[in-house]
């Protein structure tokens, strides 16, 4: 099993910290080009989910991203310093009613690009999955 770990502040600028830290995880654990897409979108959106409404933008306040490898398992775990989210009351983005909104795709979106997400420590940390082959 190998593991990376790296905090950053709630700054969305230091989404391209994570990019280049997902950009050098691709190199160091040979990540192929049909998941890479799907994990830069898919971690950059939750780590952004992170600094944006679970600190509130609050540069005082981390995120901590970890990636493990297990087998032909990338596991990338997100953690916030917020107050977490009732992730079961999330909004069907593509309901009629919410069709129109600019907001609440991001979760969606997530979900369709992992393999597997799960929401833990009342929606502070997030484990996004991603099968090698």
């Amino acid at each position: 099993m190998k593991n990376i770990k790296i905090s950053i502040p709630s700054l969305i600028e230091n989404i391209k910290i994570i990019e280049s830290f997902i950009d050098n995880a691709r190199e160091n654990f040979e990540i192929n080009d049909d998941i890479y897409g799907n994990i830069m979108i898919s971690v950059t959106e939750c780590i952004s989910n992170a600094i944006i409404h679970g600190n509130q933008g609050n540069k005082n306040k981390l995120v901590h991203l970890e990636l493990t490898l297990e087998e032909e398992l990338l596991l990338f775990t997100i953690q916030d310093e917020g107050e977490g989210f009732d992730y079961n009351e999330l909004k069907d983005p593509t309901a009629p009613e919410n069709i129109e909104k600019t907001g609440g795709r991001g979760i969606f979106l997530i979900k369709h690009l992992s393999d597997d997400v799960k929401f833990e420590n009342n929606g502070t940390k997030t484990v996004l999955s991603f099968y090698m082959n």
